[in-house]
């Protein structure tokens, strides 16, 4: 059995923060506000794989009222989903992803995003794609409010 899942998440860009996408520190000004590290593209990740699988969502498994993810790295987060929806019998085929922000630009980094991924989801890097993509200045992402991610998964069962 196959199952696809989609994900989405959205965070402020805000002074001060670490700017953390795919798992990969991005050189910028700013960084993303969050309980956790924030990382957009990993919780759009973790949240098609929670969906694909039917597990509920991410607030349920990792609470940002809980102090013990108060800025948890979101790899080890991904871990611990790919662990979750391997106890339910599941396991990763591929991952494709959209990072949607106009700076900065996203390109020189994709092919370390798309590697550190890959360890946690329990994949070769050829199975995970990230796209940036821009907003040609239209808000929030495009004029340096906000990034967002979308991602989508296929899972099948293992």
């Amino acid at each position: 059995m196959i199952r696809i899942g989609v994900g989405y998440d959205v965070h402020p860009l805000v002074e001060g923060r670490p700017l953390i996408l795919g798992g990969v520190h991005v050189e910028y000004a700013k960084g993303l506000m969050g309980h956790s590290d924030a990382d957009v593209l990993t919780h759009a990740i973790m949240d098609a794989l929670l969906g694909a699988t039917a597990l509920g969502t991410i607030g349920q498994h990792f609470p940002d009222k809980d102090p013990r993810y108060r800025n948890a790295a979101s790899l080890k987060l991904l871990e611990k989903t790919v662990a979750l929806i391997h106890e339910a019998g599941f396991k990763v085929i591929n991952v494709d992803a959209n990072v949607v922000v106009d700076a900065p630009r996203l390109d020189p980094y994709v092919e370390l995003m798309c590697a550190t991924l890959a360890e946690p989801l329990q994949v070769t890097p050829d199975r995970v794609s990230v796209k940036p993509r821009t907003k040609e200045g239209f808000p929030p992402e495009g004029t340096g409010q906000a990034v967002s991610a979308q991602a989508v998964v296929l899972v099948e069962s293992a």
